[in-house]
């Protein structure tokens, strides 16, 4: 009997670990032994008389073996907690199915050629296939999966001659922003010998001749250029190369005395000018042009300024002869299209093209069929897209649009045909063909017909994709406006089963970003699917203020000393979904990246209390310092610069990384997962790695904080582009059972 006993609550008592494995354990039992950072109290910083320190500026070293030390410590803990969930494989099962369907890019012609991106489903990274015609055999014109055995080098930028005979493109490795640039003959499918090196934010644009080439590079630039450094990028010129011949014999056509100018670059369709701009930040630049007209390509080019100040973005169009149309925010907050003379480019000469809409902002224009503009509009956070007569500014056509996100699309302007591709949240990429024969348009739909119009002579489905056992049927679509702290009305979509009853119990994934103009609109996404269908959960996304959704005053409410506004409209957003019992806090996941994952830190920071977990990826959270790193100074037009007094002053309020504190009324800190990669060299790694080692040391280490908080360092990987299939599914995969395990959630297979 007593034996008996004792195996009963062995088989109990391992039957419970089981669970705890399986089910995620309780998170109130939590306790977890952080590593130990050592702190240097004696490095700090003097900001205009105030004194901070920086104990863990050690960590900025990559380098060292102390960091790659902490690092491997870092995983210890980490690898385990994710390792542990129950559901791991039931998740990635999940994922890996859904992910696994065909992938098809909108056509490109090219010559006479047309290429297109293809993926078969997981393929690491997608292939560019060619054909004669739209009904020959593809083949394979360049497949990256070749060139490393993990997937880890990526096609970055590419660009083909205007005859489209050669054909131009970038490499990336493991992530990084540096590129090399090779040229493959399209008649043989072999490579020049020549490669490009230390490319960088780079422009690749060819001359009509079909035998020069324009690029950006930092030749200059000493030590190491693989991702892994955290070296400021400086000093980039404009090369002109010519085809078959070494790097080493390239020309410097384009140079400015700032160094931490990036230049672009734009040969015009008419193929007679260069159109150059300087930007310094992400947001606004420089304009000036050099004709190309006066033969072999020796030395500097000569330039003419048409804008001298950073007032404004100037985005080149194209251009009937003399007269270049360009889009634009100067003097329109929701953009216009302007039109400037090149031969008297003052700006009192400027003409309207298509003026500023009181409401809709003017997102992109693309020219077509010689003297048309494709002209798309942001309404709301959806597309509209319109068609113009170039010559008279008249409105030609409505393309009747469901409620999502025009995503790509492809045709040079003296083509008759042109591509589009449409996405939602609920809707896979599908892509229409338009042919322009004078008066009429014909489209073609290579998926669901989604519009009609009057116009259209015949539609043909002739590609239908199916994502794995997916029924967007199941599920629905809402947008819905919230108030902000200071009564600012804020867009935010909504993605859930249908049927779902408000009450307050269901999971709730939060995506925001609110920065840099950049437009969050509908789009599809496996991740999310799987967390509302196997997670019963439910899936928002907030059109915050700092991203571009209204145009130039929605971005400007979000920057400099505005950037609180993005926090509390993130929070305001986080109090809605509660308030209308979509979720409630202790089952609120709030996530972003970049400047997403500051957004995130520094939510989790003041108000701890209205989150479950929070997933920051590769966040910049060292907001004094960030400048100092590879392209970090450009971030200064949103955030401003500690070394500006009236800037620290508000900076150092929201740093995230300066700004940990121990919760009131014996709260805790959310569960909390910080996600960055070795080679990322937009967000270097530092700012993850300073941010835990702070986090564990102030909040980790207290009674009342049972939740975890971690970190997932990734190798061979950059900020997110270009990253292999094999890697994205290993991320998402770690991420849902973080939020399985810390937030006690079941995954329903």
């Amino acid at each position: 009997m007593y034996n008996f006993s004792i195996l009963l609550m062995y088989i109990l008592l391992n039957i419970f670990r089981t669970r705890c494995i399986s089910a995620s354990c309780t998170k109130k039992n939590m306790s977890f032994k952080y590593p130990e950072a050592r702190r240097d109290e004696t490095v700090k910083d003097n900001y205009f008389g105030t004194e901070i320190a920086d104990p863990y500026r050690w960590l900025e070293d990559p380098d060292s073996e102390e960091t790659k030390k902490y690092v491997d410590a870092q995983n210890a803990i980490t690898r385990p907690y994710l390792d542990g969930c129950g559901f791991k494989e039931s998740i990635k099962k999940k994922i890996t199915q859904l992910w696994n369907y065909p992938k098809f890019s909108t056509p490109y012609r090219h010559g006479t050629r047309y290429y297109q991106y293809r993926n078969t489903g997981l393929q690491n990274q997608s292939v560019i296939y060619v054909q004669k015609d739209l009904v020959s055999k593809a083949e394979v014109f360049l497949d990256p999966n070749t060139l490393s055995e993990d997937g880890t080098v990526a096609l970055s930028g590419t660009a083909f001659s205007e005859d489209g005979k050669t054909f131009a493109y970038g490499l990336s490795s493991s992530g990084s922003d540096w590129l090399e640039i090779k040229f493959k003959d399209v008649e043989t499918g072999k490579d020049y010998k020549e490669i490009l090196k230390k490319v960088k934010f780079s422009p690749m644009t060819w001359m009509h001749d079909n035998k020069g080439f324009f690029y950006g590079a930092y030749l200059d630039q000493m030590g190491k250029a693989d991702g892994s450094e955290t070296k400021t990028n400086e000093n980039q010129k404009l090369y002109y190369h010519e085809l078959g011949t070494d790097q080493s014999q390239d020309i410097v056509v384009v140079e400015f005395d700032d160094p931490h100018l990036r230049i672009g670059a734009h040969v015009s369709h008419c193929g007679k000018y260069l159109v150059i701009t300087g930007t310094k930040g992400c947001k606004n630049n420089l304009l000036y042009f050099a004709q190309l007209d006066s033969g072999k390509i020796t030395g500097k080019l000569k330039l003419t300024e048409v804008v001298a100040e950073f007032v404004a973005d100037f985005e080149y169009i194209t251009n009937d002869k003399n007269l270049f149309y360009f889009h634009t925010n100067k003097n329109a907050s929701n953009y216009r299209i302007v039109i400037i003379d090149f031969d008297n480019p003052k700006e009192s000469e400027w003409k309207d093209l298509i003026s500023e809409h009181p409401k809709d902002v003017l997102d992109w224009a693309h020219a077509i069929n010689e003297n048309m503009l494709v002209v798309c509009y942001l309404q709301d956070v959806k597309n509209i897209m319109q068609l113009y007569d170039i010559k008279s500014s008249n409105k030609l056509h409505d393309f009747k649009l469901d409620v999502g996100t025009i995503s790509a699309i492809s045709g040079k302007k003296y083509h008759k045909e042109m591509f589009f591709s449409f996405c939602s949240f609920l809707t896979p990429n599908i892509i229409f063909k338009v042919d322009f024969d004078q008066d009429s348009i014909k489209e073609t739909v290579s998926h669901f017909v989604v519009f009609k119009n009057e116009l259209i002579d015949s539609l043909k489905l002739f590609h239908e994709t199916k994502v794995g056992d997916f029924e967007s049927s199941k599920y629905e679509t809402r947008q819905v406006f919230y108030k902000s702290k200071d009564g600012t009305e804020i867009p935010m979509f909504i993605i859930n089963k249908k049927g779902l009853v408000n009450d307050g119990t269901k999971p709730c994934l939060l995506y925001g970003y609110g920065g840099f103009n950049v437009n969050l609109t509908p789009s599809f996404g496996v991740s999310r699917l799987v967390f509302i269908e196997n997670f019963d959960g439910v899936y928002a996304l907030a059109n915050i203020r700092g991203g571009g959704e209204y145009g130039d005053n929605w971005h400007n409410g979000g920057r400099f000393g505005k950037k609180q506004n993005c926090f509390d409209d993130f929070q305001y957003a986080a109090k809605y979904l509660v308030e209308n019992k979509y979720t409630k806090v202790d089952k609120l996941v709030i996530q972003g990246g970049s400047n997403g994952g500051l957004l995130v830190a520094a939510c989790i920071n003041q108000a701890p209390e209205l989150f479950g977990a929070a997933i920051c990826q590769v966040g910049v959270l060292d907001m004094l310092r960030f400048h100092k790193f590879t392209i970090g100074y450009a971030w200064k037009s949103d955030y401003g610069c500690s070394e500006e007094q009236e800037q620290f002053e508000y900076l150092y309020k929201y740093s995230p990384l300066h700004n940990i504190r121990v919760p009131q009324n014996s709260g805790q800190y959310p569960a909390t997962l910080l996600l960055t990669a070795d080679h990322d060299d937009r967000v270097v790694p530092l700012h993850s790695l300073k941010f835990i080692a702070e986090l564990q040391n102030k909040i980790g280490r207290l009674p009342t904080q049972k939740n975890p908080l971690m970190i997932r360092i990734e190798t061979r990987a950059g900020h997110g582009a270009g990253k292999p299939t094999s890697k994205i599914i290993e991320e998402v995969t770690d991420t849902f059972c973080f939020i399985s395990r810390a937030l006690n959630l079941t995954f329903s297979s």
